[in-house]
């Protein structure tokens, strides 16, 4: 592992010599990552980009895109663009980024299943904003939106999401 590397534990991600609470999928950690089974999965993840609403807040840093009113991620497994930031009009099954909660005014990408989706691994994992204390998430990892915004500012070119093996429940 390296310094600049985000390390799940149990307690909580241990990032630049902090440890930042957060919540992880209902699912728990799994090896075996499937689609909807709620599961954040182990492994090594690379940051591969940041989204921010920009009508909210102000861009965390020089390198995160705006998130923009027509701005979609593709969950639908039938689909080619399944797994990727798509545009409205989307006939297909999708998210929208734009939210009217909170929850995805920062959202950190990771590489999981991304960017050639295996059908069944299960859509994106996130680093988002919470809902609250102790509520899981569909997977992604979720922090309080100060820390989300601290962590953003943090995150440096080569830094990674670990999510060790031995968290895992399968």
């Amino acid at each position: 592992m390296k310094p600049t590397d985000m390390v799940l534990t149990r307690q909580g991600l241990r990032f630049c010599g902090r440890l930042w609470p957060c919540s992880i999928g209902k699912g728990a950690v799994r090896r075996d990552k499937r689609e909807g089974d709620g599961a954040t999965p182990a492994g090594e993840h690379r940051i591969v980009g940041m989204l921010y609403r920009p009508d909210r807040i102000a861009r965390p840093t020089d390198w995160a895109v705006p998130i923009g009113p027509s701005d979609l991620w593709s969950d639908d497994v039938a689909h080619e663009d399944y797994n990727q930031m798509v545009r409205a009009p989307y006939p297909h099954s999708h998210e929208k980024l734009r939210r009217a909660d909170p929850l995805y005014d920062i959202v950190i990408l990771t590489d999981w299943n991304w960017p050639y989706a295996e059908k069944g691994r299960g859509s994106a994992i996130f680093l988002h904003q919470r809902r609250r204390a102790g509520y899981p998430t569909e997977g992604c990892v979720a922090f309080r939106r100060d820390h989300l915004r601290q962590i953003a500012r943090l995150i440096r070119y080569e830094t990674r999401l670990i999510v060790p093996e031995e968290l895992a429940v399968d």
